[in-house]
């Protein structure tokens, strides 16, 4: 069942991930921006990011090689901090975004794809082959550097490309009071989300093994 999961997960991973640059990238272009600016905004997205991550995981495990391809994301820290922020992913788009915007076509399936189906693939596979007791509450630390690292990149390039990823962090729009609050709050729900997995990681690992006993 584990590997299923991983296989799918990377082949829906990659489908979604490749239909996104082909549709994006021209419908971008065709909204002013240059090749490279599209691509850099497309890029600037968490979803994009975090997806691209969850693959790696996936290709780093499923390789013949095993672990000596990318190494860095076969980690169990890597493993379960990707869990949870893939969960965040799914979270966040389905209580706030995808009231925001109404995709069509393309579009839709690819938000489907990213935001819905991958999530969901790759929390399960953790919870079922890739957790394995061995996450410290210490690890949280760390995991909390990346959305922290995106949201300061997000904002400060704001400024500079006249535009942001997503509409609560616009400041210019919405002000700075309630992009504050939008941030921490997002910034909790994922402080969260990682005890949560600590503590998921933990309980599965004890499962399993009063189950080989």
């Amino acid at each position: 069942m584990g590997r299923f999961l991983q296989i799918a997960g990377l082949v829906i991973g990659l489908a979604g991930l490749f239909l996104q640059f082909c549709i994006s990238i021209p419908a971008s272009m065709e909204a002013g921006r240059s090749l490279l600016g599209s691509v850099v905004f497309l890029f600037s997205f968490f979803t994009i990011l975090t997806n691209i991550g969850a693959v790696l995981v996936h290709t780093s495990l499923l390789s013949p090689t095993g672990y000596a391809w990318l190494p860095a994301f076969a980690g169990f820290r890597i493993r379960a901090g990707i869990a949870v922020s893939i969960t965040l992913v799914f979270i966040v788009y389905a209580t706030v975004l995808s009231q925001l915007w109404h995709p069509q076509g393309l579009f839709l399936l690819c938000d489907v794809l990213l935001h819905y189906a991958t999530p969901v693939l790759f929390v399960l596979w953790w919870l079922v082959a890739g957790a394995d007791g061995r996450t410290r509450w210490s690890d949280i630390s760390w995991w909390m550097l990346y959305p922290v690292a995106y949201l300061i990149y997000a904002l400060a390039r704001a400024p500079f490309a006249g535009e942001v990823p997503y509409p609560f962090l616009d400041v210019a729009k919405n002000g700075a009071a309630s992009v504050a609050i939008s941030a921490a709050a997002v910034t909790g729900l994922f402080l969260v989300l990682c005890v949560v997995a600590v503590l998921a990681d933990r309980g599965v690992s004890r499962i399993r093994a009063s189950s080989v006993r």
